[in-house]
């Protein structure tokens, strides 16, 4: 689970994510999915395909991006609309109908290395804040 890292005065879409991610290199959109703020859902690139998402977690995971993440300031906080809470649930359950096996739903922070090697990642331990909401526990 990720965060587009938008303010919420700033409009955000599955276009401009795509031109974020060439700029950086990629082909096309890391995520393949992408939920507007209205709680559209977007495929933004065909589950088949290998994301471009977490580094070192992509050849067996699905990413999800929620857009949002930052509060008037710039600052991460979970910016999700009752519409995105909604569309997340549905498509985290749709997907989880759909690969069955050995499946863990979580964000992109909770990847993060176990610095202290202790079995955990705690929140110091994040390299990132997104998707700025306990996905294990809200999904």
């Amino acid at each position: 689970m990720h965060c587009s890292r938008k303010q919420k005065a700033i409009c955000a879409c599955p276009v401009s994510e795509n031109a974020h991610h060439r700029r950086r290199g990629f082909r096309m959109t890391g995520y393949h999915y992408y939920i507007r703020r209205d709680g559209n859902t977007v495929c933004t690139r065909p589950p088949k395909l290998v994301g471009a998402h977490v580094k070192g977690y992509n050849k067996h995971s699905i990413g999800i991006c929620y857009e949002g993440g930052l509060d008037v300031q710039g600052r991460p906080k979970d910016t999700r609309t009752p519409e995105q809470r909604s569309a997340l649930r549905l498509l985290v359950a749709q997907l989880l109908h759909r690969f069955k096996d050995n499946i863990r739903v979580c964000g992109h922070r909770d990847l993060s290395p176990d610095l202290n090697g202790n079995g955990t990642v705690e929140a110091w331990e994040w390299t990132k804040q997104c998707p700025c909401f306990e996905v294990s526990s809200d999904l």
